[in-house]
């Protein structure tokens, strides 16, 4: 199965600010690249840290009258220190929060969220930017046609994965919910192809239809015996 990754969905041209940058420059390279932060990088391409609109709207904030700023809340340190800071490098917030290119994409995700970020630099071994992945970029596996999407449960999940023979499974994809139908031959093999199925990317749902000869699962629990009950091994409805 085709695994996503950072690598698939990540933005590769990537609008970067070098740490002498000055406070109006750093300003007009978010506003000019229409972005919201970016990556501070050194001279050989290693992220050092990422500057936000929010870094630099501490200066403002300063520029207000010392009573009104006294009334909303005592100045934190840092902000303290960026309101007077005159270089991407005294701007940017520091080490910045990366991820390598062969992370799967719901790692990505996890990440995002849990270190409350709306986007990572992403970095070679060598710490060096090679893009960015956004919580925007993240969601283009959900753009995947529904072609697209049951060629690979058709080819990748059922016949190189599960080696099961399409034509006794009928899969059917309407906006990235995947039906499944038909039969296979145990109970297990049933639940493996729902579980592998929902891992595709873009699939949003799956509709499990399947039956089974036999029910795998009772045998397991028969504690050794090679023989059971046959009515308790065959799921009702299938001939």
């Amino acid at each position: 199965m085709k695994r996503w990754t950072v690598a698939d969905v990540m933005t590769r041209d990537v609008v970067s600010i070098p740490p002498e940058a000055s406070y109006r420059e750093t300003v007009d390279t978010l506003i000019v690249g229409g972005i919201s932060a970016a990556p501070v990088v050194d001279a050989d391409g290693r992220v050092l840290g990422v500057v936000s609109e929010a870094d630099l709207l501490h200066k403002i904030e300063a520029a207000d009258d010392h009573e009104h700023r006294r009334v909303i809340r005592a100045p934190h340190r840092a902000a303290t220190a960026k309101a007077h800071a005159a270089t991407a490098a005294e701007l940017m917030s520091s080490p910045a929060i990366t991820v390598k290119p062969e992370v799967s994409v719901p790692a990505a995700a996890r990440q995002l969220e849990h270190d409350r970020v709306k986007r990572l630099p992403v970095v070679d071994a060598g710490g060096r930017l090679v893009g960015i992945v956004s919580r925007r970029d993240l969601l283009r596996v959900h753009l995947r046609t529904d072609q697209e999407i049951r060629a690979d449960v058709v080819d990748d999940v059922l016949m190189r994965t599960l080696w099961i023979d399409p034509a006794t499974v009928a899969v059917e994809v309407d906006r990235g919910t995947v039906t499944l139908g038909g039969g296979v031959d145990t109970r297990t093999l049933a639940g493996l192809a729902v579980e592998l199925t929902a891992k595709v990317a873009g699939v949003v749902a799956v509709v499990d239809k399947l039956v089974w000869d036999v029910d795998d699962q009772v045998v397991s629990r028969s504690h050794g015996y090679a023989f059971g009950d046959a009515d308790r091994l065959m799921r009702p409805g299938r001939d």
